[in-house]
């Protein structure tokens, strides 16, 4: 691939990186051996940047290929302000060219949406940051305070080859940061009001649930399929996965889910308060994202996986299951207890992932820029704190004691199921979107 030719602003680039980094297939699979794309991707980032003066850094973590791109951009001489670290991850979740409407890395450009794997999670605001990068850099522009872009590897397999390697072992790269912003906020979700009329509501991600990847296993007597046995690990195994998978965790008000229900209570005139009756209910009156926001009122247990036998008529010596785990900030010692008591005594876990949840507030300088760079292109709209249920790279900076936020901004069409679109078939993302985000993103960066 060839680098782009230079644009007077990033808005006029920015749809053409996006789709060119769509067309790097970084399929992350978790396994060292079918993950690729990563460094070749990395590598043509570094061009563009490269191409308009920065100084690089490529740095492999941990393993061949897992690439990773560092570039600084200074502020003023005599700020005392920490630097403000810009992160987005290259790698993508895997997609089967078989079901997709267009190739899922194509990159096509139709209908008013980029498409591919990677258009939302999160090759957009990779775009949207390295279009503004090189904008800021041919225009000798002297940001408030330095701006560390990092474009990163592994996210998808959790960052133990990405953010979680460079922060354990490359921490200098991170140094003089004391804040930062990535996926997955700043997008649009629409209300109606009592009066009629609809609100944009522009969701900052301010905390992201912990994540645990569990592993069951149960051991027994291996046998003949035809005789009766008191004890059978695949039995054992799967009552427990049954336990787990239907319970319902108790529900729990974290500040930043309680911060958004009562915004969104008082522009919708819904009833969202704690003591609801029907609040679960009630959630999915906001539509697609609902599956999201009702997630981040309960710690959550999804059995994933399943692993037994070989052959029909043998009673097998094992059997084993795993269970993806997204628990609350500061309910992980419960959540423990209360699978231990669900899995019962014949059934043993271990965690085969585990990363803390986080949570931030909803104030400060930081916020108000973010606020503000959105009323500056949307005078309607209104920014909200909101809780992730999945994670992202956020988690290893906060080792640094860095605070982190979600602020990608996207302006949606009402209509569109953008949560399904995370890791789903045809993946896209609208072009008026992205152009938006670029100019709020300007803003936001100019002001931070």
């Amino acid at each position: 691939m060839t680098s782009q030719p230079v644009a007077d602003r990033a808005v006029d680039e920015v749809v053409d990186i996006v789709s060119r980094l769509i067309r790097f297939d970084t399929t992350n699979t978790g396994e060292a051996d079918t993950t690729k794309g990563e460094e070749e991707c990395a590598k043509w980032v570094a061009q563009l940047l490269e191409e308009v003066g920065y100084t690089t850094q490529y740095v492999e973590s941990g393993r061949p290929g897992r690439g990773n791109i560092f570039a600084r951009l200074p502020g003023p001489v005599d700020s005392d302000r920490g630097a403000l670290l810009v992160h987005g991850h290259l790698d993508v979740v895997p997609a089967e060219p078989a079901d997709w409407s267009v190739h899922p890395f194509s990159g096509t450009v139709s209908d008013g949406y980029i498409w591919g794997r990677g258009a939302v999670d999160m090759k957009d605001m990779v775009g949207m940051a390295l279009a503004l990068a090189r904008q800021f850099k041919r225009d000798g522009t002297v940001p408030p305070r330095e701006i560390v872009f990092a474009f990163l590897a592994d996210e998808e397999a959790g960052g133990t080859w990405g953010s979680h390697w460079l922060v354990e072992n490359r921490p200098d790269l991170f140094e003089g940061v004391t804040e930062a912003v990535g996926e997955v906020g700043g997008f649009s979700l629409t209300v109606d009001r009592p009066d009629g009329t609809q609100r944009r509501l522009y969701l900052v991600e301010t905390a992201e649930k912990g994540l645990s990847w569990m592993r069951l296993a149960a051991d027994a007597t291996a046998g003949h399929g035809s005789f009766l046995h008191s004890d059978n690990a695949v039995t054992e195994v799967a009552e427990a996965v049954a336990r787990l998978g239907r319970h319902t965790f108790p529900l729990v008000m974290t500040e930043s889910v309680s911060q958004f229900l009562a915004t969104v209570s008082d522009e919708t005139g819904l009833d969202l308060s704690p003591d609801a009756p029907d609040l679960d209910t009630t959630l999915f009156k906001l539509g697609n994202l609902a599956r999201i926001i009702g997630a981040t009122l309960r710690d959550t247990a999804n059995p994933t996986m399943l692993k037994a036998g070989y052959k029909a008529n043998v009673i097998p010596q094992k059997a084993e299951a795993v269970v993806d785990c997204r628990v609350l900030p500061g309910r992980q010692e419960a959540f423990e207890k209360e699978v231990d008591e669900l899995i019962g005594p014949n059934v043993t876990r271990e965690w085969i992932t585990h990363l803390d949840s986080y949570e931030t507030t909803f104030d400060g300088h930081l916020v108000d820029a973010m606020n503000d760079a959105i009323l500056a292109h949307d005078p309607q709209g209104m920014t909200v704190p909101y809780m992730l249920s999945g994670g992202t790279d956020a988690k290893a900076f906060a080792k640094l004691g860095v605070r982190c936020f979600g602020f990608a901004p996207l302006q949606l069409p009402p209509e569109l199921d953008f949560a399904a679109l995370f890791h789903g078939v045809d993946e896209r993302v609208p072009v008026e979107a992205v152009v938006f985000g670029t100019k709020v993103f300007e803003h936001f960066l100019l002001h931070s």
